[in-house]
């Protein structure tokens, strides 16, 4: 099993209602590349995270044919909404229209034991796989931009930045707990006193800063709660894409939306 991830897809039907490459070549037929990409890299058994801006849609009946676009590639895939997310609704109806195919994540956090591959190198210089048994905790919010950002206003967009810390913080809280059971789960069943090791997994749409990338409170919830990786996206810009690090704090930093992706899928893990 490998883990991968994509954001901003921005799907408007076929043919698209509302074309990318209004905002520049380098988005002509973006969806199909994405697709080409998913197909030959993905299988199965892979974990995906959609990290937002889905589709243009403004409510969930007109966004059924992107999300069925997307459910019928590879992967278990794992949903979170974007700030164009319009269309995002009630969790039954979600679960209504897209049954397994999708799972939406809106503050909420899980975790399951998973045997994932890696590659290692021997001693004749050739890449071989292995595998090896792990738990990963994942969860996510939408986010927001941050105080001190330029765009910040603290009248109208601290309320909402301050419910998404909360939303986030409950998140991780939810992995915890699920982290917990399964870590009493394995060492029942196996009869061992082994503790699996854990990776944990954020996912915002916003970048976890403001454009400065100071420190914020999602940054401090990331460090609190020892996430080893956190995946965004929202990001279009070049100056944007330059100024984000591979880390912060302790954390790994995934930046990926899907033009800075060069419309592929990131493999993560």
């Amino acid at each position: 099993m490998n883990i991968y991830a994509i954001g901003d897809l921005h799907l408007s039907g076929n043919p698209p209602t509302k074309p990318m490459n209004i905002f520049g070549p380098h988005w002509d037929n973006h969806w199909h590349r994405i697709k080409e990409h998913w197909l030959t890299t993905v299988t199965d058994e892979d974990i995906i995270f959609l990290v937002g801006d889905m589709s243009w849609a403004l409510r969930l009946d007109e966004a059924l044919y992107d999300l069925k676009e997307i459910a019928s590639l590879p992967g278990q895939k794992f949903m979170i909404r974007g700030n164009h997310d319009y269309w995002w609704s009630s969790a039954n109806k979600m679960k209504n229209a897209m049954g397994d195919a999708i799972t939406f994540l809106q503050g909420r956090g899980t975790a399951r034991i998973i045997n994932l591959t890696t590659q290692v190198n021997t001693l004749t210089g050739e890449s071989q796989s292995t595998e090896h048994q792990c738990i990963l905790a994942f969860g996510g919010t939408r986010g927001y931009i941050c105080p001190d950002d330029a765009s910040f206003e603290p009248d109208t967009d601290q309320s909402i930045y301050d419910r998404e810390i909360l939303r986030t913080e409950a998140t991780l809280q939810e992995m915890e707990h699920a982290i917990q059971e399964l870590q009493k789960e394995h060492a029942e069943t196996e009869n061992t006193e082994e503790i699996l090791p854990v990776t944990r997994v954020l996912l915002l749409h916003y970048p976890p800063f403001n454009e400065n990338n100071a420190p914020s409170g999602f940054t401090d919830l990331m460090e609190r709660y020892q996430v080893d990786i956190c995946i965004f996206g929202h990001l279009h810009d070049q100056m944007s894409f330059k100024r984000i690090p591979t880390t912060f704090g302790n954390t790994k930093l995934e930046l990926v939306s899907a033009d800075y992706a060069e419309f592929k899928i990131q493999k993560i893990l």
